[in-house]
């Protein structure tokens, strides 16, 4: 059985996640779409929510598997079992940081292989940052995300809202 690890912040998870993701399907037996903790970054959503937000996405997937992990990226997949981990490449700004990434992966263990997928075309200009600015200036995300996230996003940008009332 070949596994694959997709990581990432996930905040939240944008229809160019799930493009991805589909195209991973189709390439391995398994894949983990796995949450990275990462201390030096703020997300707007909590790990549990994002793990929530996720698990609801992709549950029509049999062959998917949610988790989160801290730590090197190889260290998890060895623990999983995995031979790959996926990226994505949106354009070419992210192909020189995603390269050393997977150099580095491959020094620290070489029997994991990266694995680079393009997004439909519709989504190269696509992120997460994006789409949370769009929501909190009261722009419409739906293109951008599953409905589940759309209704979550939304109800996270009301409550971080100061409460105008006198």
């Amino acid at each position: 059985m070949t596994i694959a690890i997709y990581p990432g912040t996930f905040d939240p998870i944008t229809n160019g996640h799930i493009d991805i993701l589909e195209r991973a399907i189709k390439l391995f037996d398994r894949v983990v779409i796995t949450i990275a903790r990462n201390s030096s970054k703020n997300p707007l959503f909590t790990e549990q929510e994002r793990l929530d937000m996720i698990s609801g996405v992709v549950k029509k997937y049999k062959n998917v598997e949610v988790d989160s992990f801290e730590g090197l990226l190889v260290t998890y997949a060895r623990k999983k079992k995995a031979t790959a981990i996926v990226r994505g490449l949106r354009a070419i700004s992210d192909f020189e940081f995603e390269f050393q990434m997977a150099l580095m992966n491959r020094k620290l263990d070489d029997m994991v292989e990266t694995v680079f997928l393009m997004p439909n075309e519709k989504f190269t200009y696509l992120n997460s940052s994006i789409v949370r600015e769009i929501a909190r200036l009261g722009g419409e995300v739906s293109d951008f995300v599953p409905p589940l996230v759309r209704l979550t996003l939304e109800r996270k940008i009301q409550l971080s809202r100061p409460s105008t009332r006198q």
